[in-house]
């Protein structure tokens, strides 16, 4: 919908949200270690060296957990426009919270 209303519009995955529905397959005894792999794509200075990071975060962990990295692979599109940034506009843009939390705030007025 928003790339038919705005089609120069660049999409953004939520990382925090991307990083989430990984770890929910994860278990409690692996998530430390798969959360700081994990941290290594989204950090990574440029997409090339994230696409890297992914690669080896998956080639690590794809045998006890097979299908924990399809996603960031689907979703890869949506994951690298966070690479065009500066760090430190990176960490205003990596989450979506903050707008979801003034959508809801909307919403409950609204009702």
């Amino acid at each position: 919908a928003i790339a038919a209303a705005f089609p120069k519009t660049e999409y953004q995955r939520c990382i925090v949200h991307q990083v989430r529905n990984t770890l929910k397959y994860v278990p409690d005894k692996d998530r430390k270690a798969f959360a700081a792999d994990l941290k290594t794509i989204y950090h990574a200075s440029d997409e090339e060296k994230a696409r890297l990071a992914l690669d080896r975060v998956t080639e690590k962990w794809t045998t006890k957990y097979p299908n924990s990295m399809k996603r960031w692979y689907d979703n890869w599109d949506a994951i690298t426009p966070i690479f065009k940034f500066s760090p430190d506009v990176r960490k205003v843009i990596y989450t979506t919270n903050a707008i979801e939390s003034l959508n809801s705030t909307y919403r409950k007025l609204n009702r």
